[in-house]
């Protein structure tokens, strides 16, 4: 499967551990960001993969998906492996999502800062906007979002 560029939306987001505001309240938003994006036009949607914010919009996108076939989840792991120290349920659902994927792609080739660093520059490298949830701490969703701006792409982010 080919990535459409033009019409592809990434995501980048905190850890459940790093969020300032519930769960519920970031799914909500992500949700209604998603379809925003879909109304849009977005059919291509690239998930980094991670625990938290990148999980749970994927499994939106799994869901919109039954309601609109047009629309892919595109898997972009750090590296192959990424999971492996996760507790069992994050385990099970990032296996669930990569069985749901429409592509997947590992980044990297081994664990490490370098691999993420990589993963996020990879995902905007391949979008043109970018659903954030984003705290103001420092890390990689703040480099994500300085990332994006500087290649000019749209960058979306939660107000708290």
């Amino acid at each position: 499967m080919e990535i459409d560029i033009k019409h592809a939306c990434s995501f980048t987001g905190h850890r459940p551990e790093r969020l300032e505001m519930s769960e519920e309240k970031v799914i909500a938003w992500l949700e209604e960001q998603i379809r925003k994006a879909v109304d849009d036009g977005y059919t291509d949607f690239i998930t980094g993969m991670q625990r938290g914010v990148d999980i749970w919009a994927a499994e939106i996108v799994i869901k919109l998906r039954k309601e609109n076939r047009n629309i892919h989840l595109i898997s972009a792991s750090a590296w192959n492996g990424m999971e492996k120290e996760w507790d069992p349920e994050w385990k099970k659902r990032y296996a669930k999502l990569l069985m749901g994927s429409d592509k997947i792609v590992y980044v990297g080739k081994t664990p490490g800062r370098q691999s993420f660093l990589d993963r996020d520059y990879w995902m905007v490298d391949h979008s043109s906007r970018l659903i954030g949830v984003y705290t103001g701490a420092p890390g990689g969703t703040k480099r994500t979002i300085w990332y994006a701006k500087e290649k000019g792409l749209e960058v979306i982010t939660i107000k708290k």
